[in-house]
């Protein structure tokens, strides 16, 4: 045997040995729709779109002070099944964004950020009586400081939440390799229902799970994720024979969890 068809022999055996990952009742991908902010038009037009799509539930990462304009609607939500995940109290972004300038994490320590985190999550379980289990980094900054004196702020993410995750990323999750504390998010924004499918199918060919991760929900506009496309997009991924399983980040992650475990 030449060293040639040797190698192709261990090249075909290291191929064959990568089993999919075995997502639950035959599904071969993963997709969590995530949202931020607690915008006003979550509840409005995503509550109107995901009423359409029964057992679709999607993550919605909320600053509690936004939750006020529309609580009635956020109750609503959680009472659908939707999951409501922590995005802190201020919202600490780079001071390099002028409206973040005064809340900026370069000049942040850990104990001020916990305690933004702390505030915003005993907040939202003052507000529709549920304790976030995971986290959205603002902007998907996961630092404070600045220079010698930057830290990452992920193990505290870590020690506290189910699962974190980042904003503009390229990638799906590998559920067997992604740390839960630093998921991938996939911005959804300005996205058409064919650009979201095709994400979802390259993600297929490894098993991955796509989080994608979006603002305001409705017509296009600025951080947008447009309601048509996001409904044409939940009547694909329901059908049975794409094989996508769509749910929160906090269902998602614990099921890979248990995976994981075994």
């Amino acid at each position: 045997m030449t060293l040639k068809t040797i190698s192709a022999v261990l090249l075909g055996a290291a191929v064959g040995a990568q089993t999919p990952f075995a997502w639950p009742e035959g599904k071969r991908v993963a997709v969590s729709l995530t949202f931020d902010d607690a915008r006003t038009s979550q509840p409005i037009a995503g509550l109107e779109v995901f009423a359409r799509h029964k057992g679709m539930h999607a993550t919605f990462f909320v600053e509690p002070r936004n939750m006020t304009k529309n609580l009635d609607g956020w109750k609503k939500l959680v009472a659908q099944g939707h999951e409501i995940g922590n995005h802190s109290d201020t919202h600490p972004c780079s001071g390099n964004f002028p409206w973040s300038r005064k809340n900026a994490v370069e000049d942040y320590t850990m104990v001020r950020m916990e305690a933004d985190i702390t505030k915003a999550e005993r907040d939202t379980e003052s507000l529709v009586g549920v304790k976030p289990v995971t986290f959205a980094y603002p902007c998907g900054s996961k630092f404070i400081g600045r220079g010698e004196g930057t830290q990452s702020y992920v193990p505290l993410i870590a020690k506290r939440y189910l699962a974190g995750r980042g904003f503009r990323d390229e990638a799906a999750n590998d559920p067997m390799f992604a740390d839960f504390a630093q998921l991938l998010g996939i911005e959804s924004d300005g996205m058409t229902f064919e650009q979201m499918r095709d994400t979802v199918k390259t993600a297929e060919a490894q098993s991955g799970w796509v989080v994608f991760a979006g603002h305001e929900i409705g017509p296009a506009g600025n951080q947008t994720t447009r309601a048509a496309e996001l409904d044409k997009f939940l009547t694909w991924a329901g059908d049975p024979a794409n094989g996508v399983w769509v749910d929160t980040v906090e269902k998602i992650a614990r099921y890979v969890q248990s995976k994981r475990r075994r």
